[in-house]
């Protein structure tokens, strides 16, 4: 009896010791990650850097070449909200995520739809704003066509090289031709200039081209293109960055701040006379 009290005791002993040591290493591990985050280089450097692509009206210059937009509200009230500076980094959008990966900015803030394609590069947050793609047809060129008569060689679409537009009118009209420029100011003008039938953007873009349009651009009816939330995009392995930014997205919609910005820029064009036309 004497020896199997003294085996359990050395045996309860090693469990123990166990215990403790792999206590240990994970309160070494969670220490470690958390001083590797993001956040803290935030924290340290007072500034925030944020990487995004120009389109309207998520982000633009203003008259006097000033950024504003639904994301530098988001941008900045973010930064104010951990006490830091703000520093936006405009990126063309086909170098966006590499310029992430290679620590070129803290966190890409630009719209960007979550995508099985790009969740294996980067990290993606929970939604801060929701969107779908509709079809912006030049009149004249499309009129009387159907959505299914799109998918034809004498068709062309245009769209932004890299960004989700492209990709979904590949995999919904293979058939027609697709040209492809590096920003969306310039897919759009073909189509206005007729010299393209149709391309595709993020609602309200279309209406409210076709609306400044009339003459020229009609929106093509049917149902919206990839529907999905757009997040923040991080750099891989930091939970402690992705926690802080899922708990500040979640307070915005709590609050209904995110709601109203969105809106505003949105559902409104009282911001349109800021922009050049």
């Amino acid at each position: 009896m004497k020896l199997s009290r003294r085996l359990l005791g050395v045996a309860l002993g090693a469990v123990v010791a166990t215990g403790v040591a792999t206590s240990g290493w994970a309160q070494s591990t969670t220490q470690e990650l958390s001083r590797e985050s993001v956040i803290e280089t935030i924290k340290q450097d007072g500034v925030i850097r944020i990487g995004l692509s120009l389109f309207v009206p998520w982000s633009m210059r203003d008259k006097n070449g000033d950024l504003i937009g639904f994301e530098l509200d988001v941008g900045r009230k973010l930064a104010k909200d951990m006490g830091v500076e703000v520093e936006f980094v405009p990126t063309s959008w086909d170098g966006i995520i590499p310029a992430l990966v290679s620590g070129n900015y803290d966190v890409i803030i630009s719209g960007m739809s979550v995508t099985a394609q790009r969740n294996l590069t980067v990290n993606f947050t929970d939604p801060y704003a929701y969107s779908g793609l509709a079809i912006m047809a030049n009149k004249q060129l499309t009129e009387g066509m159907t959505m299914a008569d799109l998918n034809s060689p004498d068709v062309t679409f245009t769209a932004r090289r890299g960004a989700t537009p492209a990709v979904v009118i590949a995999e919904n009209f293979p058939e027609a031709n697709l040209l492809l420029f590096d920003e969306d100011g310039a897919s759009a003008q073909e189509v206005l200039n007729g010299n393209a039938h149709a391309t595709m953007a993020a609602q309200p873009t279309p209406n409210r081209e076709a609306g400044r349009n009339p003459e020229t651009l009609v929106v093509i009816e049917g149902d919206l293109f990839d529907p999905r939330g757009e997040g923040f995009a991080l750099r891989k392995g930091d939970p402690d960055a992705m926690n802080f930014f899922n708990n500040w997205i979640a307070q915005q919609w709590r609050s209904g701040w995110l709601e109203e910005r969105h809106n505003y820029w949105f559902a409104t064009e009282e911001w349109a006379d800021q922009v050049a036309q």
